[in-house]
């Protein structure tokens, strides 16, 4: 059994589709983070295991749902549409087997799946991690796989949307293995509760340049650390 974690916000109709196509072995942990669409009721609906977090965030979420998971290994996704549970083996295979210890599923979206503005933000955001943690990556993408106790042992901070990011960053870190593999990304149903908005835009900066400055520091005292 892998557990997968779906942070959710009024994705009522998302869930309709994203939940039936779950694969076998894959047990949906859906995060309830404040909804009022009936989102936890159609959840529930149809076969998930709802946990509540009604501290507004989606780090806080993804925290819940890592925190109530008890299987070896957990993945992450979007529960609005856009990725589609039927590749989530794909990503957690390396995991699954040992050949990785975090695997990111590369976004290769169709066409208006993905805003310009978002490809620019996540080719830099890459190239960053790429620089201060040795990280190969291209893409920050929300379909991730990891073993949960090493996951846990991580210690991951941020609860708002510095969460993804920290992720990949404390793992290059504590030097995992880190890999990605292509997925499939469509449009989402509804509006992003983060690029969506001007506030969620602006939080989401704000998260990811506090976690970006603090591995700018690490890797700056690790390089003088290692001058003779």
């Amino acid at each position: 059994m892998i557990d997968v974690i779906l942070p959710v916000l009024n994705e009522r109709a998302a869930i309709a589709w994203v939940l039936p196509r779950m694969p076998p072995g894959y047990r949906p942990i859906v995060v309830d983070n404040g909804s009022t669409d009936g989102s936890p009721h159609a959840a529930e609906a149809l076969g998930a295991w709802v946990v509540s977090e009604p501290r507004r965030g989606f780090g806080a979420a993804c925290y819940a749902g890592l925190s109530a998971a008890s299987a070896p290994v957990v993945c992450f996704m979007d529960c609005d549409a856009s990725l589609d549970p039927i590749d989530l083996p794909t990503v957690a295979h390396p995991v699954v087997h040992g050949a990785a210890d975090l695997v990111l599923g590369a976004r290769q979206p169709t066409d208006g799946a993905l805003a310009v503005h978002s490809r620019v933000a996540n080719r830099y955001l890459a190239w960053r991690v790429n620089r201060y943690v040795g990280a190969r990556i291209s893409d920050l993408g929300p379909m991730r796989a990891a073993s949960r106790v090493p996951l846990l042992e991580l210690g991951i901070t941020d609860r708002r949307s510095g969460w993804p990011l920290e992720m990949v960053l404390r793992a290059g870190r504590a030097g995992w293995r880190v890999s990605e593999v292509p997925v499939p990304y469509r449009r989402r149903m509804g509006r992003s509760k983060v690029t969506g908005t001007v506030p969620g835009t602006v939080r989401a900066i704000i998260d990811m340049q506090a976690q970006l400055g603090r591995a700018r520091a690490a890797a700056r005292a690790a390089s003088r650390q290692e001058e003779p």
